[in-house]
């Protein structure tokens, strides 16, 4: 990937309302070419109706959107040979099995009787899901669903593939296993549009990074630049024995330093300098909180996504919908 490349999406003003709900506000970025985009924000925060205006599922109220350099706005079903798209909750037919749900998509692309069946035995093998290939997809597992709705998705070699909460909702082991076949697809020459509530996600994955919040996009950047900005930057966190309530006195106490609650039981200090511990754990006894563990922190994507938002990250926990790391 180089930034010499012409963007294969790129948006200008894009806004969508319902009534007077303004669910999209005015959003510009580019794709380029082989990248993974990471669109990330909280539930409502305008992501699914982003890739619905870029899908063609929805028109925009106003704005431009341009694939591969032409302005596909009024048309944009017409870019849909381009395109796979991976909505949050799976499209496929519950009676069919594995197989013939491929095959049908694969009809709908206009791809040949005979190029079907093997497009469709080639990426059961690839998604390892050949020994469920004769099953109904409604007796598939949550993670099986999802990887047979990305095997459709790609059936017809789109350049650009739509992404939409892949990983929700799903168990750990399977979240890895999908995130391990984005990556597999995105070194093939796919681009991705991912869009996701989980910063650790999009952490691993994502390329450049495009932060969205109440309908407006308020950063986009490589994840490099968006770590350098905590560059020296020092993070200790303190877990407790039981829940504290610690905050407000905290920042009355220590004017200097910028503390964040973790959890119930947790805080998290910043400073741009060596933080002394022993003014701190003397707070700690003054307000009876027995400390079990402070350990150093690196920062993270979630001390951005803090900083640049300036929402909890407390927000995107509370809607990871039982997935793990």
């Amino acid at each position: 990937m180089t930034n010499a490349m012409a963007p294969i999406i790129e948006v200008q003003d894009l806004s969508k309302r319902f009534g007077e709900v303004v669910a999209v506000d005015r959003i510009a970025f580019q794709v380029l070419p082989g990248e993974i985009f990471g669109f990330l924000g909280p539930n409502g925060a305008g992501k699914t109706t982003t890739i619905n205006m870029l899908t063609g599922l929805t028109r925009p109220t106003e704005g431009r959107i341009s694939f591969l350099g032409r302005d596909y706005t009024a048309e944009v079903k017409k870019a849909q040979h381009l395109m796979g798209i991976v909505p949050d909750e799976s499209n496929l037919y519950p009676e069919l099995s594995g197989y013939e749900n491929l095959v049908f998509c694969a009809a709908l692309y206009g791809l040949s009787k005979q190029e079907r069946k093997a497009r469709a035995k080639d990426l059961l093998r690839e998604f390892g899901l050949m020994d469920a290939a004769a099953r109904s997809f409604a007796q598939y597992s949550k993670g099986m669903k999802r990887k047979l709705t990305i095997a459709a998705g790609i059936i017809h070699r789109p350049q650009i593939l739509f992404l939409d909460e892949p990983t929700t909702g799903l168990d750990v082991a399977s979240a890895r296993h999908i995130r391990q076949l984005i990556k597999q697809l995105n070194r093939s020459g796919c681009t991705v549009f991912l869009t996701t509530h989980y910063l650790e996600e999009a952490e691993r994955l994502g390329d450049r990074l495009a932060f969205i919040v109440q309908g407006r996009v308020v950063r986009i950047d490589s994840l490099a630049n968006l770590m350098r900005d905590f560059e020296g930057r020092k993070i200790i966190q303190f877990a407790f024995s039981a829940p504290a309530d610690l905050l407000v006195p905290f920042h009355r106490c220590f004017p200097f330093l910028t503390g964040e609650t973790v959890g119930e039981t947790g805080l998290r200090v910043y400073s741009d300098r060596t933080i002394d511990l022993i003014p701190l754990i003397q707070f700690f006894q003054e307000h009876q909180v027995e400390v079990i563990e402070a350990r150093g922190v690196k920062p993270s994507l979630e001390d951005v996504f803090v900083r640049v938002t300036g929402l909890e990250t407390e927000i995107m926990k509370r809607e990871k919908g039982g997935q793990g790391k």
